[in-house]
């Protein structure tokens, strides 16, 4: 068979095992184990295939039959600007999760301290410090799996070294007594019934999902843990699924931050749920 026979037979057995997105899985598995570009794959369209080359399209495609994630068949993931290794032991970075990174380089005073609180892969933390030369980072990992991961992703980006340490914590715990002008988060925030809805998730670290029974647990404890470990006038920013965008806003409110708001993925979902932490008021100012 020719790469183009391989790639639109790839594509139909893969709409037929329930991939949303059959022909980009197919390009992006096949030219991977070719070793070639997605523009190859058309470029050399016709050139036949040897039986070894046939047998390795064949065993990645058939793994993504099994719903196991593109990211972790190929161990990479393109993020914001960068490219990552991805493993089972962390979450695939998602497009909807650039939306949290854009908001806290929006918002992020000049010079600030970011906390990204179960940083996984590293995406974030790396992304942020990325886009904003100016500001130091620590990812907070409880997983020492995901935290190794991390680490390979910061010693892959040199150019971040000197601004962006990975750190073992359960939650702020590890670097309890420091303050920071943002925490970030993206939270678990499934119930465990959305595993049984979603199997393709079961190949991700189930820890790094489902929150608990209701799903915004874990946000809570980020508010609460964010507003200890926040100076004056901090950011805190959440990742929150859908349709748990005022249940987030209240958590935020409950735990006093002011200013909460949300902003909108490119589907329309409420995704970065924001707050920022209270200010003291000026000397001379009437008491609450």
């Amino acid at each position: 068979m020719t790469v183009a026979e391989v790639v639109q037979r790839s594509t139909e057995w893969l709409t037929g095992k329930g991939s949303d997105t059959p022909r980009l899985d197919a390009e992006v598995l096949i030219g991977h184990a070719l070793g070639l570009e997605r523009i190859q794959l058309y470029t050399e369209a016709e050139r036949p295939l040897t039986e070894d080359e046939l047998a390795a399209c064949r065993a990645l495609i058939a793994r993504r039959g099994e719903l196991e994630p593109v990211a972790h068949i190929t161990g990479r993931r393109a993020f914001g600007r960068l490219d990552l290794e991805v493993t089972p032991d962390v979450l695939v970075p998602r497009p909807d999760t650039e939306i949290v990174v854009d908001l806290v380089v929006e918002i992020a005073p000049q010079g600030a301290r970011v906390a990204d609180w179960g940083t996984g892969s590293g995406a974030i933390a790396l992304s942020i410090a990325d886009l904003r030369p100016d500001v130091t980072v620590v990812g907070l990992e409880r997983s020492p799996g995901a935290l190794a991961v991390a680490g390979r992703n910061l010693e892959a980006n040199p150019h971040l070294a000197d601004r962006v340490r990975m750190l073992q914590s359960d939650g702020m715990a590890g670097v309890s007594g420091e303050r920071f002008d943002v925490v970030v988060s993206n939270p678990p925030y499934l119930v465990p019934a959305d595993l049984d809805r979603h199997p393709a998730l079961r190949h991700e670290p189930e820890h790094a999902l489902v929150a608990g029974p209701v799903g915004t647990e874990d946000h809570a404890r980020v508010a609460a843990e964010a507003a200890a470990a926040l100076v004056p006038g901090g950011w805190l920013v959440l990742e929150a699924g859908e349709g748990q965008a005022d249940a987030v806003m209240g958590i935020l409110a409950a735990a006093g931050f002011g200013e909460v708001s949300a902003r909108a993925d490119l589907a329309g979902v409420p995704r970065a749920i924001w707050g920022r932490s209270a200010q003291p008021k000026p000397p001379g100012s009437p008491a609450s």
